[in-house]
């Protein structure tokens, strides 16, 4: 590579890194924004009630017909394991995935926005075989409905 193309790629560069800096400064990047928001307390918690307090303010869930958790029957793989959980009620605040039988229970929290549908899809890990349960919070009030979920090769370390 020759010097002056040398040159030319560190000067894109510093002109680059020179308009992030000055677009930090004016306030135009906040990445605290844009990041969601962590529970921490409620995701290092080790037992479902003190997890659910601290994420929605109480554990006391109604089961619901309402709710539909989709899973698979055997996962062959503990580290990646499908689950979808759908529901049709209204005003849907948020749908949150717990593994019962994890070391950490809850794995997931999904915020949902005015009128979103009441729709979530993800992987998650499972260390062994144990409940799946879908969390709902609607109208202030906490569902949920569970799966059962047998595990073959565990993925939390298992």
């Amino acid at each position: 590579m020759s010097t002056e193309i040398k040159r030319r790629i560190f000067l894109k560069r510093s002109l680059a890194a020179g308009t992030v800096g000055v677009a930090a400064a004016a306030g135009l990047l906040a990445p605290q924004r844009v990041l969601a928001a962590w529970n921490k307390e409620a995701f290092e918690a080790k037992e479902l009630p003190a997890a659910l307090n601290a994420l929605l303010g109480s554990s006391d869930m109604a089961d619901s017909a309402d709710i539909t958790v989709k899973a698979p029957d055997i996962a062959e793989n503990g580290a990646v394991v499908p689950i979808t959980v759908e529901t049709g009620m209204e005003g849907v605040e948020s749908i949150s995935i717990i593994a019962s039988n994890n070391p950490v229970p809850l794995v997931a929290n999904f915020v949902m926005g005015t009128g979103a549908t009441g729709f979530v899809s993800t992987r998650i890990k499972m260390g062994k075989t144990g409940d799946v349960l879908g969390v709902v919070k609607a109208g202030g009030k906490l569902h949920s409905a569970k799966k059962e979920v047998k595990v073959t090769i565990g993925g939390c370390g298992g």
